[in-house]
């Protein structure tokens, strides 16, 4: 009896072990049947909530994809994976004009962040652009968005380009800290270091947005061969970024949260919620993906007068049906 006790016990955890494993294994199995859509994005920042919310909170899941966050360092480096078809897509506006200008299969087919959200800050002393003759400011490689900022900046206040140094620092936070360490006198930044007590004794001598109105920060590009190859996938993708942004700007704690987790922001730390509550101001997040030809058009003539790129017709450059048929697929 004992025997055949156990072995009933035996053959009955057997069978529960089996259960078990088929339970927890069933969730997993549509995953593997996901397309992977490889979206290259700079280093998370304090605006990451809304751009990894399709990815990160099941948006994408939804329409039958998985989203590959591949991080990349700067706009160029974006951009040229873009190009080169390492990655499906990505988010920029100026690099996507200038990469179009010079013949790159890419294409614009929806603009999210539609304000540039810049600052110049500068060390204590210096409270005017013109204060900066004969000192040096952090920016970025010649015709990326802090460089450009950094020049019409100048420009405004009629400060000739002549009279200042231009450090080329690829990202934010070194920018911001080479200020702060006295190797620079100002400093080309996301106005989400505006807030932090570390820049309490910084002036803000520019806001981006004061000098290039009409500049986008962030559109969604996508390599032309997987804008042909795999169209059904490209229109799934827009719709998950679409309804992850409509439900970014209406949930601002869980926004806040997924920036927090992607940056490993400190709950104190205020910037998180200083850029959620930025970008949830008329103009800026844009949840619906428009394309604003016009400005796209300002953008390119804009680089073109600064010597950047050819002036090429932008309409060659952006793809207008697929956004449309990613609101019909979502519903307006």
């Amino acid at each position: 009896m004992r025997k055949r006790d156990a072995a009933l016990r035996a053959g009955f955890a057997g069978s529960l072990l089996t259960v078990l494993m088929v339970v927890v294994a069933a969730p997993s199995a549509p995953v593997q049947n996901l397309k992977v859509w490889r979206q290259a994005m700079i280093a998370p920042k304090a605006d990451s909530g809304f751009f990894l919310m399709a990815a990160k909170r099941g948006f994408a899941e939804q329409e039958g994809l998985r989203i590959e966050v591949v991080d990349v360092k700067d706009d160029q480096v974006g951009m040229r994976a873009l190009i080169s078809g390492q990655v499906d897509s990505f988010d920029s506006a100026t690099g996507g004009v200038v990469a179009t200008a010079r013949g790159a299969d890419v294409k614009f087919v929806g603009c999210s962040w539609l304000a540039v959200p810049y600052v110049v800050l500068a060390r204590a002393g210096i409270t005017r652009m013109d204060g900066l003759k004969g000192k040096t400011i952090a920016a970025s490689a010649p015709g990326t968005p802090p460089d450009i900022v950094a020049r019409a900046s100048l420009a405004a206040f009629r400060v000739p380009d002549q009279d200042i140094k231009f450090a080329a620092i690829g990202s934010d936070r070194d920018r911001y800290n080479a200020l702060l360490g006295g190797i620079v006198d100002a400093a080309v930044v996301a106005n989400e270091y505006t807030p932090l007590p570390s820049s309490k004794n910084l002036n803000l001598l520019v806001e981006a947005r004061q000098v290039l109105p009409q500049w986008i920060r962030f559109c969604t590009l996508i390599n032309g061969q997987a804008l042909g190859t795999r169209h059904e996938d490209a229109v799934k993708f827009l719709s998950a970024e679409i309804k992850a942004f409509r439900y970014a700007v209406t949930h601002r704690a869980e926004t806040i949260k997924l920036t927090q987790e992607a940056t490993d922001a400190a709950p104190d730390d205020p910037r998180p919620a200083y850029v959620f509550d930025e970008g949830v101001k008329p103009g800026v997040v844009a949840p619906d993906f428009p394309l604003p030809v016009d400005n796209l058009v300002w953008m390119r003539d804009k680089l073109a007068d600064l010597g950047q790129i050819p002036k090429t017709d932008m309409a060659k450059s952006i793809d207008l049906q697929l956004r449309v048929q990613a609101l019909e697929r979502v519903g307006k």
